[in-house]
């Protein structure tokens, strides 16, 4: 898909987040802002899907898993702009007995999602017997994680890790949105990350960076990522994300991890925001 047009439809996505939120005073707008572009990108550019017949065994698709579950937001509303549900459905967001939780689930059926998310640190563990499901039977195609930088301070990311490469699972290819912020603040502060990026190539991983926030540079990169699958060794990819990117007011602090922008604030919040798609 052209820049332009991918550019529009995250514009429409960053609408779609800060109003889903602020309507029922919950949720976490900073990562699902920053991860916007990414997402739109990955479903709209990159990805092989089928979003009219959504089916759990993705034979012949692509997969993603959302491990860090919390910034629903985003995947909903990238869901509902591809063609999983209809956009209405996200004024659900986190309502009672919507298919819209607050983490995703299961267990309504939402088309879109394959796993449960939410509880950090478990998504590169089930992609990775996605992945050698696929490798079983024979099927070429490729499976997609996103892990908040956060995240890496489980330690079940690492042994997923070690599998991974030891196994040489190669049709893989996990994304860390590298913002440099969680909950309690600066990633730096709560618990240090090191050099990631020598951290994932000492354990076995080919590593690419790009800038999250480059459509450009999101296309070119995923491609790349694509064209060195099948090589033995799993992929990962470190972006350089702003949490809240789009709305200036929120990029850069973890105080709008998980707090909801009031009706004042929504409204500075979309006159930043083009419409491009319709809100819903």
């Amino acid at each position: 898909m052209e820049t332009l047009e991918l550019k529009r439809i995250a514009s429409q996505v960053r609408r779609d987040i800060v109003r889903m939120v602020s309507a029922v005073n919950s949720g976490h707008p900073g990562g699902s802002l920053g991860c916007t572009d990414f997402l739109t990108v990955l479903y709209f550019d990159a990805m092989n899907h089928n979003a009219s017949n959504f089916s759990m065994d993705a034979i012949g698709e692509d997969v993603f898993y959302l491990s860090n579950g919390h910034i629903s937001p985003v995947w909903y509303s990238v869901l509902a702009r591809a063609g999983y549900f209809p956009a209405a459905e996200l004024g659900t967001f986190r309502k009672m007995s919507a298919r819209l939780q607050g983490h995703p689930s299961t267990d309504k059926k939402l088309p879109g999602i394959r796993m449960a998310s939410g509880s950090l640190g478990q998504g590169l563990s089930n992609a990775l017997g996605t992945c050698q499901t696929k490798k079983l039977n024979g099927d070429k195609s490729i499976v997609y994680t996103l892990h908040g930088d956060g995240e890496l301070q489980e330690g079940q990311i690492w042994e997923a890790a070690m599998y991974a490469s030891a196994n040489k699972v190669d049709n893989i290819i996990s994304t860390i949105d590298y913002n440099g912020r969680q909950i309690d603040g600066d990633v730096e502060d709560v618990l240090s990350l090191g050099n990631l990026s020598q951290k994932w190539q000492a354990f076995g991983w080919e590593v690419l960076s790009v800038d999250g926030h480059d459509i450009d540079e999101l296309k070119s990169t995923l491609a790349k990522a694509k064209s060195m699958t099948g090589n033995g060794k799993p992929i990962m990819i470190i972006m350089k994300t702003e949490m809240g990117q789009g709305v200036d007011f929120m990029v850069g602090s973890h105080k709008w991890h998980g707090v909801a922008p009031n009706a004042e604030q929504l409204e500075i919040a979309l006159n930043q925001l083009e419409e491009t798609l319709g809100d819903y």
